[in-house]
C-alpha cells in the first residue's frame, strides 16, 4: 500500500467559519521557550530531599542495602552485599564498587544494591544525580525506581522508571565502535513475560564518554508525563498515551501512543486496558546499584564478561542524589517543566510506547475484511508461525500474485495474522475484526492450490481461526468447509467456512485475529501451497453511502464558500457530466466544498463512515475551468469531522490516481478512508469536504466538481439476496460489453414487463457478448454456493444468419483464470431460444463450481451464438442476477 502523507490541519475550531480570516491558511502556533532555561530547573523547583554523601558513612536514615544474590532476575553474576569492601564514602563521593567474590562464592562478583524505600519515597517531581560511570564488558550500572507499594500488579504491572542505565561503557567491538550510550527507559503493560517497554538511548556530544568524567543525570516526572536529561539537556519525553474518540463517544484509536497499563477492576473483577496516567501516578523509591553481567550487558558489544575489567573492582561514584518538588502543582508536578524546542516531537525528543490501540467498537453495521487478494493487507501479514520461512508474494499463471507457503522439517502453522509483535509493515497495525454484525450470513473464504503435497501421506489438511490475542480458537479438517472437499495437487478449489458454525464450536466472532491453514502438525514436511482471495464477508451487505453532488447539489449539503463571499453556482458542462458544481475564487483568501453544519446552510447530517473503513473512499471528478493567477499554488483536499474536532488536508495529487489538476480536463481524485482515519479523522461524523488552491494563492481560479461522494466500490452492487447485473441498466462498476466486435451494446425499451434492456447486435466480425466487471472489480458468491443460481431473461429478436448456430451461456473469474461455457439448453429450464420469446435460464453455482468455476471472484457473464456463427443476431437481456432463489 502507498502511504500518503498528511497534514493534520484543523480548521479554525471553535469559531464559526462564515466570520473566519485565515481559514485553511495553516497558521502557525509557537511556543516561547525562552520563558525557560533548558540546562537548569525553573525556579519553582524546590529541593525536597539530598543526599549529598558528605558524612563518614552510608545514612541508614535514606538508605537500605539489598543482600541477596537474585540480582533483579536478569541472570546478574553478583551478589549484593553490605560490605564497606562493596559501598562505602570517600571524598565525599558514594562508592558502589563490583570485585570479584571469594573462590567456590555463590556467584562470581560481589557488588552494592542502595534502595530509598520507605525512606524516600515520591510521586512526581525531579530527581537528579552527579555521577561518574564503570566501565568493560558486563558493566552495568543504574540509577532507577520502583513503586514502593505494587497498587497495579506485579513487575512491570505497577510500572518502572529507569532514569539511568548503561552497559560496556567503552568497550570498543570488532567493527570499531565504542560504547558511550546512556539509556532512560519506562516498563509497563502486561504481566511478563508479555510486559512492554519503551525508551531512548542517548550519547554525549563530541564523543565523551560517560565512564570518563562526572556527568548530571536527572529525571522529571509530572502527572502523564516524564523527561530525561543529561548535563541539562532533555533528550527523551514519555507520556501517557492520547485515546482518540469518535462522535459517540467510543474510542477509536490514539492520537499519542504511550505508555498503558492492565489491572484487574475492583466494582467488576474484569481485567481492562488502561490508557490514562497509570501506573505512574503512585509513589517511588530510589535505587542506586552496579551489576555484573546479566542478560543485556552478556549479549552486546563484545558478549560476556571482562574478568580483566574487574580483576581490580569498578567503581559507579556518586557525587549527589537530590530531589525538587514543583511548587507551583506538588499533587500533579505540572508547571515546572525544563523543555526545549523538539521535546514533543517524535522526530526528536518524544519517544511512542507500546500501548495497544483500541479498536473501534462495533458499529452494529455489517461490514466485510479483505485479508489478500493480490495485495496484501499490512494489518494481515501472511505468516509462518514456527518454522522459520517467510511466505512469499509469488506470480501464479492463472491468478497473479498469490502468497506461497512451504513446509519444512520444523513443525509449523501458516497463514495471516493482526498481532502487533508480528507486523512489520509500518502502515499495519493489529486490527482484529468483528464479524458479530455478520454472524447470521457471513463467512471466511479463501482459494487453495498444494503445489507440492506433504511427503506425509497421511497428513490431513487443517483451518484454523483464533480471536483475542488466542483466547478462543476453533480448528477442524478442510473438509468441513461447505465445499466439503479435500485438497488435490495442482488445482485451484475455493473453501467457505460459515461464521456461524464457527461460533458455534466456540470462537468468539468480535475479535478475529488470526486465520490458518496447513497440513496437521508435525505432518506437513514437503508441502508447498497458494492461498488467494482471503476474505471475512457476507454476501448480503448494505453499506452507507453519501453523494454530494451528481447532476445536482445534495440539499443537506450545500456548496459552500468559507471566507470570500460568493456563492457556487450549478453550471452545464459537457454530456457526460451535465451539471456541475462550480467554484470562483477572487482577491478574498478562502477554501471551498461541500458542509452539512447548519451555521453555513446545511442540514447538520454529519455521515457515519465507520462502516466503509475496510475499502471505503472519498471519490470526486474536477475540473479547473480557469488555473489560479499565483504560479506558487498547489491544489489542495480537506475533510473534516465533528465540527472541526478532527481534520486531515492533503495535497490533491496525494489520491490515489496521484495527479494533479490540468486545465480543461475532468479528472478523478480518490482518498481511502483507512489513510484518513490513520492521520486523525473521526470517520463517525464527516461533515465538510473541501477542494481548493492553497490559502491566499487561489486568485482567479474557476473549477468544478462532479460525482462527489463517500462510498464503498463493492457498496451498491449487492442486493437483498446477491447480485443484480442488470435490471433497467446495468450494477455500477459494471458494464454491457461487446468483446470483439466493435459494436456498443444498448439499453432499449422492451415491453410493459421489461422497461429498459440490454440489446446486442452481432455483425460480420465474429464476438462474445455479455456483462463485463470494471478493472479490479469481482463479486464474490461463495456464500450463495450451496442454493444460488446465476439467472437471467432472454429475447432473440432477430436469430443469425446461420440456423445451426448454438447458442451459449459462459462465465468467467479471476481475469479468466477460471471460466465455464455450456449451451443455453443446459440450463435448468434446458430451453432452447425461440424468437420473439422472452425466456428464463438458471445456472446453479454448485454446478458451475462442480465445473471448475472460482465463484469468489465473477467478473464477466457472457451470452451469445457459438464464436463465428452469430452474424446478423439481434437478442436482449434482462434481469440478470446472481442470488439465493
Amino acid at each position: 500500500m502507498r502511504k500518503i502523507a498528511t497534514s493534520i490541519a484543523i480548521l479554525c475550531a471553535g469559531v464559526t467559519l462564515t466570520s473566519l480570516h485565515g481559514c485553511g491558511g495553516g497558521a502557525e502556533t509557537k511556543s516561547d521557550f525562552g520563558k525557560v532555561d533548558p540546562i537548569q530547573p525553573v525556579s519553582d523547583w524546590v529541593m525536597v530531599w539530598n543526599d549529598e554523601f558528605s558524612s563518614s558513612g552510608i545514612d541508614a536514615t535514606k538508605w537500605s542495602h539489598e543482600v541477596n544474590c537474585t540480582g533483579g532476575g536478569n541472570n546478574e553474576k553478583q551478589c549484593y552485599t553490605d560490605s564497606a569492601d562493596n559501598s562505602f564514602i570517600a571524598n565525599g563521593m558514594l562508592n558502589i564498587v563490583a570485585l570479584p567474590a571469594e573462590a567456590n562464592a555463590e556467584k562470581p562478583y560481589t557488588s552494592a544494591r542502595l534502595v530509598s524505600r520507605n525512606k524516600a519515597d515520591f510521586k512526581y517531581g525531579r530527581f537528579e544525580m552527579r555521577a561518574k560511570l564503570p566501565s568493560g564488558q558486563g558493566s552495568w550500572p543504574a540509577f532507577w525506581m520502583m513503586p514502593t507499594d505494587s497498587v497495579y500488579g506485579g513487575w512491570p504491572k505497577s510500572g518502572e522508571i529507569d532514569i539511568m542505565e548503561a552497559v560496556n561503557l567503552k568497550v570498543t567491538n570488532a567493527e570499531g565502535v565504542t560504547e558511550s550510550n546512556v539509556h532512560g527507559t519506562l516498563h509497563y503493560g502486561k504481566e511478563w513475560p508479555n510486559n512492554s517497554n519503551s525508551g531512548k538511548a542517548y550519547a554525549l556530544p563530541g564523543g565523551a564518554n560517560p565512564a570518563d568524567d562526572f556527568h548530571v543525570y536527572a529525571l522529571e516526572w509530572q502527572e502523564g508525563e516524564i523527561r530525561w536529561y543529561v548535563d541539562g539537556y532533555l533528550y527523551a519525553t514519555q507520556r501517557q498515551s492520547d485515546v482518540r474518540y469518535n462522535a459517540k463517544g467510543e474510542a477509536v484509536g490514539l492520537r499519542h501512543r504511550g505508555w498503558f497499563s492492565e489491572y484487574f477492576d475492583q466494582s467488576s473483577g474484569e481485567l481492562e486496558t488502561h490508557w490514562d496516567k497509570t501506573p505512574f501516578d503512585q509513589k517511588f523509591y530510589m535505587i542506586m546499584n552496579l551489576a555484573v553481567g546479566g542478560n543485556w550487558p552478556e549479549n552486546v558489544n563484545n558478549g560476556g564478561i571482562d574478568a580483566t575489567a574487574f580483576e581490580n573492582g569498578q567503581s559507579f561514584l556518586i557525587d549527589y542524589v537530590r530531589v525538587y518538588e514543583c511548587a507551583s502543582n506538588p499533587a500533579t508536578g505540572k508547571g515546572c517543566e525544563t523543555i526545549r524546542p523538539g521535546y514533543d516531537d517524535l522526530s526528536d525528543g518524544l519517544v511512542e510506547g507500546k500501548a495497544p490501540i483500541p479498536s473501534p467498537p462495533s458499529s452494529g453495521i455489517p461490514q466485510n475484511l479483505t485479508i489478500f487478494d493480490g495485495t496484501p493487507n499490512p494489518n494481515w501479514p501472511a505468516w509462518d508461525c514456527c518454522g522459520g520461512s517467510t511466505p512469499a508474494l509469488t506470480a501464479d499463471a492463472q491468478r497473479g500474485d498469490v502468497y506461497e507457503f512451504s513446509v519444512g522439517a520444523t513443525p509449523t502453522v501458516n497463514g495471516f495474522v493482526s498481532r502487533e509483535a508480528f507486523i512489520t509493515d509500518p502502515e499495519g497495525k493489529p486490527t482484529p475484526f468483528d464479524a458479530s454484525p455478520i454472524i447470521a450470513s457471513g463467512s471466511i473464504s479463501f482459494d487453495m492450490q498444494v503445489v507440492s503435497a506433504p511427503a506425509n501421506v497421511a497428513s490431513v489438511w487443517k483451518f484454523k481461526v483464533e480471536s483475542s490475542e488466542g483466547s478462543t480458537a476453533v480448528e477442524i479438517d478442510l473438509t468441513q468447509g461447505s465445499a466439503g472437499v479435500a485438497p488435490v495437487t495442482g488445482q485451484w478449489q475455493s473453501y467457505s467456512f460459515p461464521l456461524q458454525a464457527l461460533a458455534d464450536a466456540g470462537l468468539d466472532v468480535a475479535a478475529i485475529d488470526v486465520l490458518m491453514i496447513f497440513p496437521a502438525w508435525d505432518t506437513g514436511q514437503g508441502a508447498v501451497y497458494r492461498i488467494d482471495n482471503v476474505k471475512i464477508a457476507q454476501p448480503n451487505q448494505s453499506l452507507p453511502k453519501l453523494v454530494l453532488f451528481e447532476d445536482g447539489v445534495n440539499p443537506d449539503w450545500p456548496m459552500w464558500d468559507c471566507c470570500a463571499g460568493s456563492t457556487p453556482t450549478e453550471e452545464m458542462d459537457d454530456a457526460t457530466h451535465g451539471m456541475v458544481a462550480q467554484f470562483s475564487i477572487g482577491a478574498t483568501p478562502t477554501v471551498m466544498g461541500f458542509i452539512t453544519r447548519a451555521a453555513n446552510g446545511g442540514a447538520d447530517t454529519p455521515f457515519d463512515a465507520t462502516a466503509l473503513i475496510d475499502g471505503g473512499l472519498i471519490q470526486f471528478e474536477m475540473k479547473v475551468v480557469s488555473a489560479p493567477s499565483s504560479p506558487d499554488a498547489s491544489w489542495k483536499f480537506k475533510v473534516e469531522s465533528n465540527n472541526s474536532a478532527e481534520a486531515v488536508e492533503l495535497d490533491l495529487s496525494a489520491s490515489v490516481e496521484a495527479q494533479s489538476p490540468v486545465t480543461g480536463q475532468w479528472q478523478t481524485y480518490s482518498y481511502k478512508l483507512s489513510d484518513l482515519a490513520a492521520a486523525g479523522l473521526d470517520l463517525s461524523a464527516i461533515d465538510v469536504l473541501m477542494i481548493f488552491p492553497a490559502w491566499g494563492t487561489g486568485e482567479g481560479a474557476v473549477y468544478r466538481v462532479d460525482n462527489a461522494k463517500i462510498f464503498h466500490p463493492d457498496g451498491d452492487a449487492p442486493t437483498a439476496n446477491g447480485l443484480t447485473l442488470f435490471a433497467d441498466a446495468a450494477a455500477e462498476q459494471w458494464s454491457i460489453w461487446d468483446c470483439c466486435g466493435g459494436t456498443t451494446p444498448t439499453v432499449e425499451v422492451d415491453d410493459a414487463s421489461h422497461g429498459n434492456t440490454a440489446q446486442f447486435v452481432i455483425g460480420a466480425a465474429p464476438t462474445v457478448m455479455g456483462l463485463l466487471a470494471d478493472d479490479d472489480v469481482y463479486y464474490d458468491a461463495s456464500a450463495l454456493l450451496a442454493t444460488g443460481v446465476v439467472r437471467f431473461e432472454m429475447k432473440v429478436v432477430s436469430p443469425p444468419n446461420n440456423a445451426a448456430a448454438a447458442w451459449l451461456f459462459k462465465i468467467e473469474a479471476g481475469d479468466a483464470s477460471s471460466a465455464v461455457e455450456l449451451d443455453l439448453s443446459a440450463s435448468q429450464e434446458g430451453a432452447v431460444p425461440v424468437p420473439g420469446q422472452w425466456q428464463t435460464y438458471t445456472f446453479p453455482l454448485q454446478s458451475l463450481f462442480d465445473q471448475g468455476l472460482d465463484v469468489s471472484a465473477i467478473d464477466v457473464l457472457m451470452v451469445f451464438p457459438a464464436w463465428g456463427s452469430g452474424e446478423g443476431a439481434v437478442y436482449r437481456l434482462d434481469n440478470v442476477v446472481i442470488t439465493n432463489p
